[in-house]
């Protein structure tokens, strides 16, 4: 596994070593921060995405879209709302269905944002560390997360150079 930071190369075999490129700053040898791999499994991602889908539907855009279709065609049935000379009732009570389910899947979106922070991820599907879009360029991850452990593995490899 070879990735490249700031001009150097750092190679780590399967054992663990890590192996630094010339004129780099010095690796932090066999030991990993742990919050850096940024990680999650596909299968936990579309775990919640189904689950963001499915309760979104029935807990959200079902009950909103039956609802608006129901007022649109009580207001239709008392007068209020007149119906189509042509199509009676029926393209208002579509227009209602399907505004109350664009809503109900909207008004969902700050839940499964929720569950997919829980999960590591920041904004959801699409951004992210292996995302395309993004400063660090496609499939690059880095440990945003300085630690204090890492803190001191910097300053003592310099000292140790000297």
């Amino acid at each position: 596994m070879s990735s490249e930071t700031s001009g150097q190369t750092t190679t780590v075999n399967a054992e663990g070593r890590t192996a630094v490129g010339p004129g780099s700053a010095p690796a932090k040898q066999g030991w990993k921060c742990p919050l850096s791999d940024a990680h999650v499994h596909r299968e936990d991602v579309r775990k919640v995405w189904k689950e963001c889908q499915e309760e979104s539907f029935w807990y959200r855009a079902l009950p909103l879209s039956l609802g608006s279709m129901a007022t649109t065609g009580g207001l239709i049935y008392n007068g209020v709302w007149k119906s189509s000379a042509r199509f009676g009732p029926f393209p208002k009570l579509a227009v209602a269905g399907i505004l109350g389910f664009a809503v109900g899947k909207a008004s969902y979106f700050g839940t499964c944002r929720s569950k997919f922070q829980e999960l590591g991820i920041k904004d959801g599907p699409g951004s992210g560390p292996w995302s395309r879009r993004g400063p660090s360029g496609p499939g690059r991850r880095h440990c945003h997360h300085e630690c204090e452990e890492c803190k001191k593995k910097t300053q003592a490899a310099p000292a140790d150079q000297a």
